[in-house]
């Protein structure tokens, strides 16, 4: 799950080291108002949203900055780390995971969560603190973004 967000294998073991470390220290507070495996994986998916949050700034900076910020690689280890993907199909997998990293934050998550992680919408709903109805429409958007990307990117 935090792989398919961060879509770099450096990165997902920074976060999923912090994600542990946070559990670990704040397991005395666990409330049991849900499923423990739920719970840690709002911790973790909100690890991998600082982890992109930051990155994008470092992007941002490099950008005004270069000779100061080193430039900020950029992998789509995903599709490699994938084994369930067909050597043949790999080159479509890293476009459709390219597509899904520029959706705005909360479809990309949604999208994630579902149709990549295989979710039910209540467990969604759980992690993200959203509603069915809200969780249907960033799916909705998600996928009509895709199709123009994809679109897009298929007709160059």
């Amino acid at each position: 799950m935090v792989l398919n967000i961060v879509q770099d294998r450096d990165d997902v073991e920074d976060v999923l080291q912090e994600t542990f470390i946070q559990v670990h220290g704040s397991i005395g507070s666990f409330k049991g108002e849900s499923k423990l495996l739920t719970w840690v994986q709002k911790i973790a998916i909100r690890k991998a949203l600082e982890k992109l949050r930051k990155r994008k700034t470092r992007q941002r900076l490099h950008a005004l900055v270069p000779w100061w910020m080193p430039e900020e690689k950029r992998s789509i280890d995903v599709v490699e780390m994938n084994p369930g993907i067909a050597a043949e199909n790999k080159e479509k997998a890293a476009a459709l995971y390219r597509a899904i990293a520029e959706l705005p934050g909360k479809q990309q998550l949604a999208f994630n969560l579902i149709r990549i992680q295989g979710m039910k919408h209540e467990e969604a709903t759980a992690i993200m603190g959203l509603g069915v109805k809200a969780i249907e429409s960033l799916l909705s958007r998600a996928k009509e973004n895709l199709k123009k990307k994809l679109e897009k990117q298929y007709r160059q």
